[in-house]
């Protein structure tokens, strides 16, 4: 079997199983479509749910809207289920819809090429199989490659490093000296889970959280036994969910001043458990809440209010042998140093390993800053879609919701290519993608998230090219259709070569792109995506 596939050709390769991936692959057979595969490089799906295993790994989402709305589950256990329950959610998703046979395990994509004569992708793994797709679309996540700080004579400790998706489980932390490197949303969960255990637990905190409390309980066995029997009760529950979030963001994207009784909220919940005047003081932000991730726990200030926790309010500076030096010049002496220190969002890896219609990667195209169409799509990448794209980021909801939204493009995307007959491709236009980027940002500029911190939200150049400044509502009504006059048409007559089949631009040999009757460049770009906005 293995052999058989080195050189298959499919209509549509799908990157990750995660909940992007097994997302793409359940929508696909629903429309069906069943000429795909899946590629996963771990031996078992989940994606950021297989990698993050770190103590006390939960979900900061309630678990009835941090899932798919067309595959419910009446059984979750709490209102925030932990890592456990949503790999295993994902492992029956991938059952029930009959996933298994499209998967590819121990299939770590290492180059995706555009072939502009033959119209499609060519794709190596890293295991030295390869394949070609009429359609890829990567789902490999912003939260899939952890990032580690470049720390002067890191390389010389001597005792215990990982990061916390990288969980050693086999290092015994008990008694131990321990470093937490970080203060977001991992290490806000390891904390409270390790603190009892360890010998003494040292906090490095660049920069102070705002903490909320978690409304979290078990979900007891009558109102599970109510989801089962009446599935009403279960689609009532999300529908509260979703719509409580959807009443919020106002707040975060238009009117960040109506924040502060938040504030004072965050500030009373931390009150309750830190009755120490100067580790209040540390851990009080001096920045409007929202503009970095709002992180939810019960159990992280009680936890750095125990005798056996000190908390280093600065950065992690240098390592001198077993010794980490902040950068307010404290010493601290640690058997193990965990680092909590996020993921490469904005610098996604996966773009060093796609090269375009022009042999340029996608991080070089992107090298000032992402941008997409509608968060899907890059121009000069024909037939290449993003789930979890450039500015699809939320900051108070489910990416679920987002994810669906970028499924109803992902088949009419496809259902177009059909449409137009042929071997064909589609290509956003750089106005169109320009447009759409600007109108993002300028959009940003009123938003929470610009007013003045540093963030993960942000990318190299102070722009928040990360999360949607609206409401999910709002992303699915205006990713609901792929617009044509959006995108050039690329066509391949029957000697293989590219050709417009008309149309103007098009040098010697090149992949030339047809423009579609009606396209009216950028302004008609524009009008499209304001036509589907909410005011």
């Amino acid at each position: 079997m293995a052999a058989e596939r080195e050189h298959e050709h499919v209509r549509v390769a799908v990157i990750g199983s995660g909940f992007g991936g097994l997302g793409a692959a359940v929508r696909l057979r629903r429309a069906g479509i069943t000429d795909f595969v899946v590629l996963e490089r771990r031996e078992a799906v989940g994606g950021t749910w297989h990698d993050n295993t770190y103590p006390g790994c939960a979900c900061d989402v309630p678990s009835h809207l941090y899932s798919f709305s067309f595959a419910p589950n009446p059984e979750w256990p709490r209102n925030f289920s932990g890592q456990e329950h949503i790999r295993r959610y994902l492992e029956r998703v991938a059952d029930t819809f009959g996933l298994r046979q499209h998967l590819r395990f121990n299939s770590e994509v290492q180059l995706m090429s555009w072939d502009p004569e033959e119209l499609h992708w060519n794709i190596e793994t890293a295991q030295g199989k390869r394949l070609s797709a009429d359609f890829v679309v990567s789902a490999t996540g912003p939260l899939s490659d952890p990032k580690l700080p470049d720390i002067p004579g890191l390389d010389g400790f001597e005792g215990k490093v990982f990061h916390t998706a990288q969980w050693d489980h086999d290092y015994d932390l008990r008694g131990k000296r321990v470093a937490v490197v970080g203060t977001g949303a991992s290490s806000i969960q390891v904390v409270p889970a390790i603190q009892p255990e360890v010998g003494h637990l040292t906090l490095f905190q660049r920069t102070p959280a705002w903490v909320m409390p978690r409304a979290d309980r078990k979900i007891t066995g009558l109102e599970r036994w109510l989801h089962t029997k009446v599935p009403a009760s279960r689609a009532l529950r999300r529908q509260i969910l979703w719509t409580i979030r959807e009443l919020q963001v106002g707040a975060f994207t238009k009117h960040p001043n109506q924040l502060g009784l938040v504030e004072k909220l965050a500030s009373a919940h931390m009150k309750r458990a830190v009755k120490d005047p100067e580790l209040r003081r540390k851990l009080s932000p001096d920045y409007r809440i929202g503009c970095k991730r709002i992180l939810l726990s019960n159990s992280y200030y009680p936890a750095l209010a125990q005798p056996n926790v000190d908390v280093v309010a600065a950065g992690l500076k240098e390592v001198r042998g077993n010794t980490l030096v902040a950068s307010d010049g404290t010493e601290t002496e640690v058997d193990a140093i965990v680092f909590g220190t996020g993921f490469h969002v904005t610098d996604m890896p996966i773009g060093h390993r796609v090269k375009g219609a022009d042999g340029t990667t996608l991080m070089e195209h992107w090298r000032d800053g992402m941008k997409g169409l509608r968060g899907c799509t890059a121009d000069g990448f024909p037939n290449f879609m993003t789930i979890i794209g450039p500015n699809t980021g939320l900051g108070n909801s489910s990416m679920i919701l987002m994810i669906e939204a970028q499924l109803n493009y992902m088949v009419d995307y496809v259902r177009k290519l059909d449409t137009l007959g042929g071997k064909v491709a589609l290509d956003p236009r750089p106005e169109a993608v320009d447009a759409w980027n600007d109108h993002m940002q300028d959009r940003m500029k009123r938003t929470v998230w610009n007013t003045g911190c540093d963030s993960w939200y942000l990318d190299a150049n102070g722009r928040n090219t990360t999360v949607w400044p609206g409401t999910t509502a709002e992303f699915r009504k205006v990713t609901q259709e792929v617009r044509l006059e959006e995108y050039n048409v690329v066509r391949a007559p029957a000697d293989g070569a590219a050709s417009t089949g008309g149309g103007a631009g098009a040098g010697a040999g090149a992949s030339a792109r047809a423009v579609l009757p009606g396209s009216a460049g950028r302004g008609a770009s524009t009008a499209a995506f304001h036509a589907g906005e909410e005011g």
